[in-house]
């Protein structure tokens, strides 16, 4: 059962959401996964009888407001969280694309989230959940408050003329290597009709960096002309290898459990202990939370 405690959280994250929103309330419904008449009375402050807890449950996991004692994760200004925000700064405000392939566990996905938060107009795709072209761009079309659910072909001109409308929009693409084919030609055809009017960010690792350059090396329609529209290079946060690269593991590591850890922690014990791995990291502050 959904507590009011709970109800009024999601509230509170669902205002900062509407601030970073640029269309209207009935979009912005859209975009939430309920009507508008539902989101005009949630909005007033009323919460019983309006939604479903099928519905609230959903709200939280949108926005990610954990359900339990969870305790919320504090961003740390990183080397690769610094790196990967004035990236998606930069191509949001000159409607320009990159293509970031780095390391698993560096913070990557938690940076670009926390981007969409806090800026306007800018949307986060985890690619793994839609894969396939229809999923992909109907997915996009919901984030952005426009009809997703009709004909394909309507979605798909209905999006590209929104993007073309919006002040600056910025597309963010994570775990894109689970792409299928299909949908990496659609991403190809949606940078062409969006060209100067939307900024374009895909990430992935080491298997997203192989695929793309197998796909080329075989000659393989559309990839060469994806990877030039990104950039053609592969952007990278972190050193390649060696001591360079152990340093800077620890050196994030050691931000970031310095900003969630209760202040008793060892820090170094716990750096030894989880050997720098953000998510072992994060599931060992949990069990002391």
């Amino acid at each position: 059962m959904m507590t009011t405690e709970l109800k009024q959280r999601i509230l509170t994250a669902l205002a900062l959401r509407r601030e970073n929103f640029a269309g209207s309330d009935a979009k912005f419904a859209v975009s939430i996964g309920i009507n508008n008449a539902q989101y005009s009375r949630i909005k007033n402050g009323e919460t019983e009888r309006v939604l479903s807890d099928q519905n609230w449950i959903s709200l939280a996991r949108t926005l990610e407001i954990a359900i339990g004692n969870t305790p919320v994760w504090q961003t740390a200004s990183t080397p690769v969280f610094n790196f990967i925000s004035t990236q998606l700064q930069f191509c949001q405000q000159n409607a320009a694309s990159r293509l970031l392939c780095d390391m698993a566990d560096i913070g990557k996905t938690f940076t670009a989230k926390h981007f969409v938060k806090v800026n306007k107009n800018a949307i986060y795709v985890d690619c793994s959940q839609v894969k396939t072209r229809q999923k992909l761009v109907r997915f996009i079309a919901k984030e952005f408050g426009v009809g997703h659910t009709g004909k394909y072909s309507d979605v798909y001109a209905d999006l590209v003329f929104y993007l073309r409308s919006l002040p600056s929009p910025l597309i963010i693409l994570d775990e894109a290597g689970d792409l299928d084919y299909p949908a990496f030609l659609e991403l190809k055809a949606l940078w062409n009709a969006t060209e100067r009017c939307t900024g374009w960010y895909m990430m992935g690792a080491d298997g997203l960096k192989e695929k793309i350059r197998r796909s080329i090396d075989h000659k393989k329609v559309g990839y060469t002309e994806l990877f030039s529209r990104y950039g053609s290079r592969y952007q990278k946060a972190t050193p390649d290898s060696g001591e360079d690269l152990r340093k800077f593991r620890q050196v994030h590591a050691a931000m970031i459990i310095k900003a969630n850890a209760p202040a008793e922690i060892d820090i170094q014990k716990l750096m030894r202990q989880t050997d720098y791995s953000l998510r072992r990291i994060q599931d060992e502050l949990r069990k002391i939370a």
